[in-house]
């Protein structure tokens, strides 16, 4: 991508930059986890990060390795039970963003992170599986994906539907009373993509400094719609880029003293 940033990089803190400062955010686990921790590192300082685990407000000074990881709890403003955390926090829509990932992503916006391949009973790739992100992709007021994009990622229907994007398009959520808008915007390594606000198929919108149409369209399993106002987005700042960098350090580090 450059000799200043990697593509990786550029796409977390892209996703960073739009986390807005004061909001709840429901985060997952690697991608996601290290732009919202970036995020309430530099512009969002009062962004209130919500793991599935029940820490609620948690501030680490490093990446956690997993919901689990015990810096979540000891840095919360508070820790509830799971049953909690979706009883009352998210199933009845108090949870301004849903952050998350997944092995494939189809033109609506849907996410799969259970089976690639054959049929669920026997597939040809077995993921992790839902967790929570089912219900952060019905009920939070709006969903952030991030994604490396590639053919065998972004796919035109993917092989399960773990959590709910647009459906085949507009009005699918509605007519499943689903509480929340949806993925609002998809983050890749590559640029940005918007749902179109009539179809809801995901738009190239923005492509990152050193990317092209060409690139995006070629790592993308559909013909991608590519927006009349196209812009490029801005490279990542020094402090920025220090300020991950640090984090991913500091992971580092707490990966071999737990390994030791």
């Amino acid at each position: 991508m450059s000799a200043e940033w990697s593509a990786d990089e550029m796409m977390t803190v892209a996703a960073a930059r739009q986390l807005r400062d004061g909001t709840a955010c429901f985060v997952g686990i690697g991608l996601p986890s290290t732009a919202a921790n970036l995020a309430r590192a530099t512009h969002a300082p009062r962004l209130v990060l919500i793991y599935e685990s029940g820490c609620l407000g948690a501030k680490p000074d490093r990446l956690p390795l997993s919901i689990g990881d015990g810096i979540l709890a000891d840095t919360a403003d508070a820790v509830v039970s799971v049953p909690e955390v979706f009883n009352y926090w998210l199933q009845p829509g108090n949870i301004d963003v849903g952050f998350l990932g997944g092995a494939q992503l189809d033109r609506y916006g849907n996410i799969n992170t259970t089976a690639i391949g054959g049929d669920y009973g026997d597939p040809k790739v077995r993921l992790p599986g839902a967790g929570g992100a089912p219900e952060i992709a019905a009920s939070c007021r709006e969903v952030i994906v991030i994604m490396r994009q590639s053919p065998r990622s972004f796919v035109e229907r993917v092989d399960f539907v773990t959590s709910f994007g647009y459906g085949t398009g507009s009005g699918d959520r509605e007519r499943l009373g689903l509480r929340g808008a949806g993925p609002q915007v998809v983050i890749t390594d590559l640029g940005v993509l918007r749902p179109d606000p009539a179809t809801q198929e995901l738009v190239l919108t923005e492509l990152h400094p050193g990317a092209t149409v060409e690139q995006a369209s070629a790592a993308t399993g559909w013909p991608l719609r590519v927006a009349d106002d196209l812009r490029t987005g801005e490279p990542p700042t020094g402090s920025e880029l220090s300020v991950l960098r640090a984090l991913k350090a500091a992971t580092g580090g707490s990966r071999s003293v737990a390994g030791a």
